[in-house]
């Protein structure tokens, strides 16, 4: 609440004894299955490795090795652990005793290169998980001052880590083949266990009251802000919000007032409905309103996930929860009943988690973890209106992030499941967590960046290959249309069988693989098409029996007529077979001579894997307004749209590419993957048939007020 807010300077610690050993316990628990889980991947690793290069008898040393270091797991195991377990021990040390990490000094010159593979492996984990470690180290550096330390080294940073593995592996015989899958495997398992493991130990060290002293260094722009910088202030900074959102806020809380006096229905079985006795009913405090929720906030999530399932309110689903609650801790719903902000608290979240659903893809496990959350947000909005009025506002932060990382998200790929269960897991920890410290908020949404950071750079590369291959069709396309129209105007003209299929079946094609290869502006192409025009004057010669002239003319074309059909397939002893059929043909000046017509070309794009949102063809007969059309052409890559596809799905969708040659706009979704690609006719044509909506706000917090805002006008518009 932002009259609860509290300086987290000043905020009572825990032992710090205690939240050490709990450290402890949560990071030996945690780390202390990674040896074992390295011998498999890197055996199917040697296997394939020597599957593919045919080096089988050569890697059996590897094997060897691999077989020995299973062999020794157990041993591994424990020494890695008590390595684990030793950090934290160093940590509590005396401040003079050496505490940083397992060091990496002189070695002997066999073990450099695991050494120094070792200092390769600190500054990757180090890279990876930069905010986290931040974070981390200014916690730790309070806790140290508890235990009476001056400062220590993080026990479970990157250093250390490496240093763990460097000391449990040091006296293995390593081939040198071998070496590096271990330490890739190690990272990889690493990777997989840190980013929760610094989250728990940050959101249970911030519980305990160590909190940061100063906002963390801003890894990125888009990292830093709204972080802890966001939120460690002193309430009374919390006062300087921007006016005009103060004002419409205030503008949607009349209008929430005026929909729900107006036109929300009676609530039975609610706190609020009306009391069986008909005596008056005293207003719970917000401080037992948010007692209720927090007893609820464990509870089961399904009320919930019905409602966003489209079973009812949320708002409804959430009051009857809490009435529950409220019997639960002894407050009798027919003597007491909501006040009017801790209902608009109800209504907001209710209406923005189903303006969210509405207007966003949200698949059944998205689902889930959205119900999940539905409470703790309802305990934010009961004690902090900056929910609503502030951008950079934590929990905003973390629904933005959260919706990036389930939107149309099916687990299709390994890479989207990790995002699915990262949001899961995140959710699990709001609930197990939150106690009305928005930090938690802050380090969720730090931690899920960090992975969506590393998926953005996936979803680039599909949007460009996507990009690529759409420009590769659309090039094929216009080359056969231009060689099209060439050859037909090249067919007027009446030419003997052979001379029209030689330019229907060979040079056709010879022209087409030019403009693709060299263009419609290079020599090449020029060559091409007066190779067409020489042969036509050549039949032209042949038909008025001029034998010693068309014979000179061929001999001098025979080179380029040889490289056209080579080109086209033939080698140079069909070519020459060919060649010698036209002489044939053009040394009988009677052979009769016509006019070719071809049918049209096919320009339609077939782009089966379009699906439902396919477009294609051009915009003749279509209905769009000439202004929107323009609109959709002033249109820039990175700008979102939003869809409604053939089963009434909606679909967020980026301009990601603008084709140079048709001016085509290509439409990708949160995953790169394209949904659509049309002219901006085409998409004027959507846009009238109700089937897209431009300029959304990409923040899915802000699309979904928007979307609250505008259900809550026309509701109060209509009463």
């Amino acid at each position: 609440m932002s009259g609860q807010a509290m300086d987290l300077e000043t905020r009572e610690r825990a032992n710090p004894t205690d939240v050490l050993e709990e450290m402890k316990r949560l990071a030996v628990e945690q780390l202390g299955g990674v040896p074992s889980a390295l011998y498999a991947p890197v055996a199917e690793a040697l296997d394939d490795a020597a599957r593919r290069a045919g080096l089988i008898q050569i890697r059996r040393g590897d094997h060897i090795a691999l077989l020995n270091l299973r062999q020794r797991n157990a041993g591994n195991v424990m020494r890695y652990r008590q390595l684990i377990a030793q950090g934290f021990e160093d940590f509590r040390a005396l401040p003079n005793r050496m505490r940083n990490g397992q060091p990496l000094g002189l070695v002997e010159d066999r073990h450099l290169g695991f050494h120094y593979a070792g200092q390769k492996l600190a500054e990757s984990i180090g890279q990876r998980f930069v905010r986290q470690l931040d974070m981390l180290d200014q916690r730790l550096e309070s806790l140290a001052n508890e235990l009476g330390a001056n400062s220590s080294s993080n026990p479970i940073g990157a250093t250390r880590l490496a240093g763990a593995f460097l000391a449990t592996f040091h006296d293995a015989d390593l081939p040198e083949t071998l070496r590096p899958l271990l330490f890739r495997q190690y990272e990889h398992e690493l990777s997989r266990v840190l980013g929760d493991l610094y989250g728990r130990i940050n959101t249970m060290l911030a519980a305990a009251g160590y909190g940061l002293k100063q906002p963390v260094a801003p890894n990125t722009a888009q990292a830093a802000e709204g972080t802890d910088a966001a939120y460690a202030v002193p309430h009374a900074q919390s006062h300087s919000r921007d006016v005009d959102a103060m004002e419409r806020f205030g503008d949607l809380r009349a209008m929430l007032h005026a929909w729900r006096d107006g036109t929300a229905p009676v609530r039975t079985g609610a706190i609020d409905r009306a009391p069986s006795t008909g005596g008056p009913r005293r207003e719970l405090r917000s401080a037992e309103v948010i007692s209720v929720t927090s007893l609820l906030q464990r509870d089961g999530p399904e009320p919930y996930a019905r409602a966003l399932a489209g079973a009812g309110s949320l708002a409804d689903a959430i009051r009857e929860q809490l009435s529950e609650g409220a019997r639960r801790l002894g407050l009798d719903p027919e003597q007491t009943q909501i006040g009017a902000h801790e209902n608009d608290a109800i209504d907001l979240v209710g209406l923005l988690f189903e303006s969210l659903f509405q207007t966003h893809a949200m698949l059944d496990r998205a689902r889930r973890v959205y119900a999940r959350l539905v409470l703790p947000y309802v305990k934010v909005a009961l004690s902090d209106d900056g929910l609503f009025l502030r951008r950079d506002h934590p929990a905003r932060r973390l629904f933005d992030t959260i919706t990036e990382a389930c939107e149309g998200n099916d687990g299709a790929t390994p890479q989207d499941r990790e995002l699915l269960e990262r949001a899961a897991g995140i959710a699990q920890r709001i609930v197990a967590d939150y106690n009305e410290d928005l930090e938690i908020f802050a380090l969720a949404s730090a931690e899920l960046e960090a992975l969506l950071e590393q998926q953005r750079k996936r979803v680039d590369m599909i949007e460009k290959r996507a990009a690529e291959a759409v420009h590769g069709k659309e090039r094929l396309l216009q080359a056969r249309l231009q060689a099209g129209a060439a050859l037909n105007q090249r067919l007027r003209t009446p030419l003997t069988e052979a001379v029209a299929e030689f330019l229907v079946e060979h040079w056709q094609h010879h022209l087409l693989q030019t403009l693709l290869r060299e263009g419609r502006e290079s020599p090449k192409h020029a060559d091409v098409l007066a190779l067409a025009d020489a042969l036509i004057v050549v039949d032209g010669l042949a038909a008025q029996a001029r034998g010693g002239v068309v014979a000179d003319r061929l001999i001098a074309l025979q080179p380029a007529i040889v490289e056209c059909l080579v080109a086209c397939g033939h080698d140079e002893h069909g070519a020459t077979d060919w060649l010698a059929g036209v002489v044939r043909a053009l040394s009988q000046p009677d052979l009769p001579r016509m006019v070719r017509n071809l049918p049209p070309p096919v320009v339609a794009d077939d782009d089966s894997e379009q699906g439902a949102l396919r477009v294609v063809g051009g915009h003749a007969g279509l209905d769009f307004d000439p202004d929107v059309a323009q609109r959709m052409r002033l249109l820039a890559p990175g700008e979102w749209l939003r869809l409604l596809d053939q089963q009434g799905e909606h679909v967020a969708a980026k301009v990601a590419w603008i084709s140079p040659l048709s001016g085509r706009l290509l439409l990708v979704n949160r995953r790169g993957a394209r949904v659509l690609v049309a002219s901006a006719e085409q998409l004027a044509a959507l846009v009238a048939e109700g089937r897209l909506v431009a300029g959304t706000e990409q923040a899915p917090f802000d699309e979904a007020m928007r979307q609250m805002r505008a259900r809550l006008n026309r509701a109060v518009g209509q009463n």
